[in-house]
């Protein structure tokens, strides 16, 4: 059943190729595997490769033969379980399947392509015949991009899902296109002084409602944005003005879609065969059996292949805690215990320290990022240590108690003081991003501004308040998108951002505030250079619960260079209040929430003000305050 008997063709796989994958160390997949257009003896064409061990035989469908599924049959490569084969008259833009007959059951099913580089617009679900042909521009960027993911470099993230930051009313409400997108949100993420934006997963899915999270296109940028040299103009784009692309990135689990990877070849070869271990409890979705060699190359081959086609600076891992835990929101009897009797999913684990090996093995200038919510030690410290090997780790844990707090009543937050001082218990245990992302403003939790207490002006300086306590804390930054100008109401995914609320100078000076917050933080050293670093961080009076005040020294790798942090979560304005501090003379007042500029009442301390030698707080000097009311103050001395 050869696919061409007349022209004479030469495998894309060597025995090499096929031993690494079935060993499951073969992590450039999307260079063998899928499809690719080439031309065998003058004739034009794809050479298709496809894993189905299970399948009694394997053909392409396509435009180019009439979905005929007798036209193009694939051979077996040995007892790799790869079935591969050249297709006459197969080009770029045309939509194909596989047709599978299982060995099995009389199993027979139309599957998309695993490593498809393009996919049918949605709800279409055909792969498209592609390549990824693209002239780079940003040379400058890759060349000094790992200074701006070094540890010490400030990094303020800019979460952004791509349908919904902004449409065109004119048009149906429709999304903007990559190429669209691409100089205005760079003109946005430059105007507001993030240094990043980090894409909610634009890898293809099905359903829109999904938000990307359900992918099944592991190798294919979305086309509801346009093509995939479309999506490398946006990032190339944005490299260009100096703005780095992190990517969500979504390893835990799968849709059941039929066109994807479940039940593939009439056996589970993706996604785990025992029920108890196959389908997620919370999103009904397929889990990926880790414990498969094939499986794992597959899955580290897509990491790669976004950092190495797209050039995309960096991976935020979503549900990280899923994998870890076998028993991760099941209750007794459904779940299996590993081999020692324990809940740790060790395949997981496993697959999770050879992913981040690989990645910094290849790509040392990028970042990994865990969305972890549990307490599972050293998820971003070295494999060789015994941890994860990730870069960094989301902080579920400040953010729930930050927001818990912040929701309070400010007569009521004397009595929960420690929501705000627990952190720094466990602060440097992990290299932490402070997150305030998409899911704190959807399924009911209302937008930041709503979650905070009070009449408008109060919820407005409560909200300036959590940011500038954020900026000020040690860890890097991320916002998701319409956070930066308060948006009213909570993120729906089906609409625009509220853009017009800029007419309106309360949400204005909010902007305002945001822009001087990450100014702020990209210029000073004290506030990112040690984020990391115990060293970075110092405690002047966490006790004064009375008063729900906080104050605290952030420092640099240089020993005079320090900044000043003062938190005042009441609306009592607090006059001649006395903080200790390190050195006399002037400090400056680098920022101030209550600025009339950012829509507060305009009580301050004039610009900065003297510290005097009066020893508090064990410091031998000291500053007498104006600590103005639900605010935040910066301030540093003068060199």
């Amino acid at each position: 059943m050869s696919s061409i008997a007349s022209v004479p063709w030469t495998s894309r796989l060597t025995e090499q190729d096929l031993f690494l994958f079935n060993e499951g160390t073969h992590f450039r997949l999307y260079e063998k595997l899928g499809c690719h257009p080439t031309a065998v003896e003058g004739v034009a064409g794809a050479a298709f490769a496809v894993w189905a061990p299970a399948a009694q035989r394997v053909s392409v469908i396509g435009d180019f033969n009439g979905w005929n599924p007798d036209a193009n049959y694939l051979d077996p490569r040995a007892s790799s379980g790869i079935w591969e084969g050249f297709v006459p008259g197969a080009r770029a833009g045309m939509a194909y399947k596989y047709r599978i007959a299982s060995r099995y059951n009389g199993y027979v099913v139309d599957k998309a392509d695993p490593f498809a580089f393009a996919y049918e617009m949605p709800p279409r679900t055909a792969s498209i015949v592609a390549n990824l042909d693209y002239q780079w521009h940003d040379r400058d960027w890759m060349a000094s991009r790992a200074k701006k993911h070094s540890l010490s470099a400030p990094i303020a993230i800019y979460e952004v899902h791509l349908g919904s930051w902004m449409r065109v009313p004119q048009e149906g409400n429709r999304s903007l296109t990559y190429r669209e997108i691409a100089p205005r949100l760079a003109e946005h993420v430059k105007k507001m002084g993030f240094t990043h934006v980090e894409l909610m997963p634009v890898l293809e899915h099905p359903f829109y409602g999904s938000w990307g999270y359900q992918v099944t296109g592991f190798f294919a940028p979305t086309a509801r944005y346009g093509s995939p040299a479309d999506f490398m103009y946006m990032v190339d784009y944005l490299h260009q003005q100096g703005i780095g692309v992190f990517l969500d990135w979504v390893p835990a689990h799968f849709p059941t879609d039929e066109h994807g990877l479940i039940y593939f070849d009439g056996t589970h070869l993706y996604e785990h065969a025992d029920p108890l271990q196959r389908i997620h409890p919370d999103w009904k979705s397929a889990i990926f059996n880790y414990g498969r060699h094939e499986v794992r190359a597959f899955l580290i081959s897509s990491a790669l292949f976004w950092l190495d086609r797209y050039h995309i600076d960096g991976l935020r891992v979503d549900a990280v805690a899923s994998m870890l835990y076998l028993d991760y929101s099941r209750r007794e009897g459904e779940w299996v215990p590993n081999a020692f009797g324990g809940r740790e999913n060790l395949e997981a684990i496993s697959f999770l320290r050879r992913l981040n090996e690989e990645v910094y093995r290849g790509y040392p200038d990028v970042q990994t990022m865990a969305e972890e919510s549990t307490a599972w030690g050293m998820v971003s410290r070295p494999t060789y240590v015994g941890g994860l090997g990730f870069g960094l780790k989301w902080d579920m844990g400040w953010m729930h108690d930050t927001l818990k707090y912040f929701e309070r009543e400010p007569v009521h937050r004397r009595h929960h003081h420690n929501e705000l001082t627990f952190r720094m218990l466990y602060a440097f245990t992990e290299n932490f991003v402070l997150p305030l992302s998409h899911d704190e403003v959807v399924h009911g939790k209302g937008s930041l501004l709503n979650k905070m207490p009070g009449d408008e002006w109060q919820r407005f300086a409560n909200l300036r308040l959590l940011l500038g306590y954020m900026f000020g804390q040690p860890g890097k930054k991320l916002l998701f998108m319409g956070d930066e100008f308060a948006q009213g109401w909570e993120w729906n995914h089906e609409g625009s951002l509220d853009w017009h609320l800029l007419q309106y100078p309360i949400h204005k000076g909010f902007e305002r505030w945001v822009i001087d917050l990450c100014s702020t933080y990209r210029r000073e050293p004290a506030l990112h250079e040690l984020d990391c670093d115990p060293a970075g961080f110092e405690w002047i009076d966490c006790t004064d619960a009375e008063s729900s005040i906080l104050a605290f020294l952030r420092k640099s790798k240089r020993a005079d260079d320090m900044v000043l942090v003062v938190c005042n979560a009441t609306p009592v304005p607090r006059q001649g209040y006395r903080v200790g501090v390190p050195r006399g003379g002037w400090w400056q007042e680098l920022l101030n929430s209550d600025a009339r500029d950012y829509g507060g009442s305009g009580i301050g301390n004039a610009g900065g003000l003297n510290a005097d030698h009066t020893p508090f707080h064990g410091r031998p000097c000291s500053l007498p305050l104006t600590v103005p009311p639900l605010s935040a103050v910066i301030l540093k001395p003068s060199a």
